[in-house]
């Protein structure tokens, strides 16, 4: 471990500064378009440097230590048309702006998928953008409930503390997750296996919809959810912020101090941040026991940024624990019971009180997470081309409790290290042509330290190569790449004795519970994609991508109870890999009164593979050690649809706006009856609409205001699995939501930002298709099946600047 530390903090900080002969700057000053006043809290921020500036009290900024190179910059200020340029560092010194008042946000800068930052609009691929606007204003109870505002992602829940992400129809190792630049790897096959993420460290999000295995290997087939930190600060720069944050339907409680600064190219930043909730209450089900989570997180980030690009060192260290929901209710009146223990040997159940309720302790069974992180991320420029350099080191501690006779005995212990490595360079653009090379992968290492066993103590290695190419004309962008992988993954025999104990000299009573393997595969995937400019309000992207993913150790070699998901799992050996093909079409179009997008796919996956539920010979559930038996199986598959959003922003009053969305996907099985025709956790159709205001400004002390108010309806779906009772019809729902914050200035600084949210505001009792706990046992009192989804629900969230220097 020392070792690894040490390599990490060798690479990102002692490399020479041999290129500090070509330092070059770039100075100028901004201004409002049309009054010419100039303007002081513009952010001008290279994302292939992560270095920038921030514009003075007269709009003048300065950025120095920068590379003698071609860079694409970002010119953004709220409420502004931001501006992307690409600026020859070498011969310009001095570039002034010209911020025109913007009606929406468009040209966002992406880097998702790509080897170098591009405008979003010239990547053939379908990627949306959450800014850190947009995430401040939002309520959530985890990082990714606050991206399920955007079109096309839909979220996995297993109650409020846990979520997993699903792009268009698909989850699980169908979707990457990228945080401080590389995928988190934390056993995220589990049905209630959430991400350890710290949700107030997020500063922007990225997600690319659609196969992405060209640059992110095995597993990237359903797309990629980036998550972004803050950038670096301007040098000279000391500040940081307190966020508070209060929901009243769980009593979550949730507190963040970040502070940061650069010192001459020496750049740090620390953040901690604690979260805590108890049980979450709705109409019909009153207070859910044990469905209360807790949550804390300390991270930080130090480094170097020079001109010859730069060297930073992050690490995180986050802890997670949350109440399993088992439903358990009393026979008789419905209310929900708790465990306890009469002595060392005798359990009883007996009815959950109020303090059980409001109590931010979790009962049995709960888990306990932690995640350590360690990553170093550096980009060197060499002349006029980069060389980008990714090492990281992660340990995922996965603990189940579940006696109440012995609450502090954990029963499932998975213990996993993974290393991961990127490396690409991105050789010089000639004639705006770009070219990139580079090899990526992880090797993993998990094992059993408990008493249950689910999956085989196991190793895992990937190791990709691939390559992408983009060319630029004056209207028209094309793009593509591929990518070759091999992946092998190795699983090591278990036994136990006849007490389920485990042993390592197996005899003839002994039960082998796992076999030894060794399995390898490997796969081609790439992509192909253009983007035009058709005129000044029309645009199009067309792009044909094929993806790869090899079956997860889960899917290969489960053989036991899952308590966090009470069910039987048993994997195959005999299970393909699987691959997609998939097509995008989008077109869009930004005018004075409208913006809109309409992004249509189609996607083929070969050898899909998911839980079936098993019966026996009576046609009823198989039952194993109590529990309904599950398998993993596969078959060919495709899903269709896409998003269509909408925005009316009538001129002159731009400040209104009418913004609607829908989203739509089908998942099909092929040469399939009817009962398993639809692939499973297919979300429901989505039509979002909302009546937003945006105010620049509100007398002198007020700035930055916003009210919203809208709703979200969900589809009944009736496509389903249906076969063996896996999944049922939901009934479809409308949630009415608003929200209202503002800046509150003192001399035109920002002293505190205030942000009020109201969700379900009518209180309406639903079950979301998605939803885990929709399958839990009969309320016997209501004939009601499951649990029900968070009711009613007011959040508030206070941000406060603290600014040093």
């Amino acid at each position: 471990m020392k070792k690894i530390i040490l390599i990490m903090v060798v690479l990102g900080t002692t490399i020479l500064d041999i290129y500090a002969q070509n330092n070059a700057y770039l100075n100028g000053k901004i201004i409002d378009q049309k009054s010419g006043e100039a303007l002081s809290g513009v952010s001008v921020y290279f994302p292939d440097l992560k270095t920038g500036s921030i514009t003075d009290s007269i709009g003048n900024y300065k950025i120095f230590n920068l590379p003698k190179i071609k860079l694409l910059v970002e010119v953004a200020y709220l409420g502004y048309q931001q501006i992307v340029q690409q600026i020859d560092l070498s011969v310009t010194t001095k570039k002034d702006f010209e911020l025109k008042e913007a009606v929406t946000e468009t040209g966002e800068i992406v880097i998702t998928g790509l080897s170098s930052a591009v405008e979003q609009n010239h990547t053939p691929s379908p990627i949306s953008v959450i800014t850190p606007t947009q995430l401040k204003q939002s309520s959530a109870t985890n990082i990714i409930d606050a991206l399920t505002t955007i079109p096309g992602i839909s979220q996995v829940t297993t109650g409020a503390g846990i979520s997993k992400p699903i792009i268009r129809g698909l989850g699980y190792n169908r979707v990457v997750v990228i945080n401080d630049g590389i995928r988190q790897e934390g056993q995220q096959w589990g049905d209630e296996h959430g991400l350890e993420i710290d949700e107030y460290g997020v500063n922007r999000v990225e997600i690319l919809k659609g196969p992405a295995s060209l640059t992110y290997g095995s597993d990237a087939i359903a797309g990629v959810i980036n998550l972004l930190p803050p950038p670096t600060l301007p040098e000279g720069v000391i500040k940081g912020n307190l966020l508070m944050n209060y929901q009243t339907n769980n009593g979550l409680i949730g507190t963040s101090l970040e502070m940061g600064g650069n010192q001459k190219g020496f750049i740090w930043d620390f953040r901690f941040s604690q979260k805590y909730a108890h049980s979450y209450t709705n109409k019909y089900d009153g207070y859910v026991f044990n469905s209360g989570f807790r949550e804390n997180n300390i991270g930080g980030t130090i480094g170097v940024n020079k001109s010859w690009g730069y060297s930073h060192l992050s690490f995180s260290s986050y802890r997670f624990q949350p109440g399993i929901i088992e439903g358990e209710r009393d026979s008789t009146t419905g209310v929900f019971t708790k465990p306890i223990a009469i002595n060392d040997s005798i359990t009883d159940e007996a009815i959950a009180e109020n303090s059980d309720f409001k109590s931010y302790q979790t009962s049995v069974p709960y888990q306990k997470i932690h995640h350590h992180k360690i990553v170093s991320s550096n980009n060197i420029y060499l002349r006029n081309g980069s060389l980008k350099a990714t090492l990281g080191w992660q340990q995922n501690k996965r603990q189940e409790y579940e006696e109440i006779s012995n609450p502090k005995e954990y029963g499932l212990y998975l213990y996993m290290n993974t290393l991961n490595y990127d490396f690409r360079y991105h050789y010089p653009s000639q004639k705006n042509r770009e070219f990139s090379l580079g090899v990526n992968g992880m090797y993993q290492n998990s094992k059993n330290k408990g008493i249950e066993f689910l999956i085989p103590d196991y190793s895992l290695f990937d190791f990709g190569i691939f390559t992408t190419i983009r060319k630029s004309w004056e209207k028209w962008t094309l793009s593509g790449g591929v990518r070759y992988d091999i992946r092998t993954e190795s699983g090591k025999n278990l036994w136990l004795d006849e007490n389920e104990e485990r042993i390592f000299t197996p005899d003839t009573h002994s039960d082998h519970l796992f076999s030894d393997f060794h399995l390898n595969f490997q796969g081609i995937s790439g992509s192909i994609g253009t983007t035009y400019r058709i005129n000044k309000v029309l645009y199009t992207k067309l792009n044909l991508s094929k993806g790869f993913r090899a079956p997860n150790i889960a899917e290969i070699s489960a053989n036991g109870v899952h308590e966090g998901s009470a069910q039987y799992l048993l994997g195959s050996h005999i299970l393909k890999p699987e691959n997609n093909y998939q097509i995008d079409y989008i077109l869009g179009g930004n005018s004075k009164h409208i913006t809109f997008e309409a992004d249509l796919f189609y996607n083929r996956i070969n050898n899909y593979i998911f839980l079936e539920k098993l019966q026996n010979s009576l046609g009823t559930d198989s039952l194993t050690a109590g529990y309904q038996t599950f398998e993993y199986t596969q078959g060919n598959a495709h899903l269709f649809g896409g998003e269509i959003t909408i925005d009316i922003h009538p001129h002159p009053l731009d400040w209104l706006h009418f913004e609607n969305s829908f989203s739509y996907v089908q998942s099909v099985q092929d040469n399939q009856p009817d009962s398993m025709k639809y692939l499973p956790f297919t979300p429901t159709p989505k039509l979002h609409s909302e009546l937003r205001a945006d105010i620049k400004k509100l007398g002198n002390n007020l700035a930055n205001a916003y009210f919203k108010i809208g709703v979200d309806k969900y589809f009944r779906q009736n496509h389903f699995y249906a076969a063996y009772n896996t999944e049922t019809a939901t009934s479809g729902y409308t949630l009415l939501n608003a929200g209202i914050g503002t800046d509150i200035l003192a001399k035109d600084k920002t002293i505190l930002s205030i942000y009020f949210n109201a969700d379900n505001l009518t209180n309406f009792a639903y079950q979301s298709h998605l939803s885990r706990l929709k399958y839990l046992d009969v309320n016997n009192a209501t004939g009601r099946t499951g649990v029900y989804n968070m009711g009613r629900n007011f959040s508030f969230k206070v941000v406060l600047p603290i600014g040093v220097k």
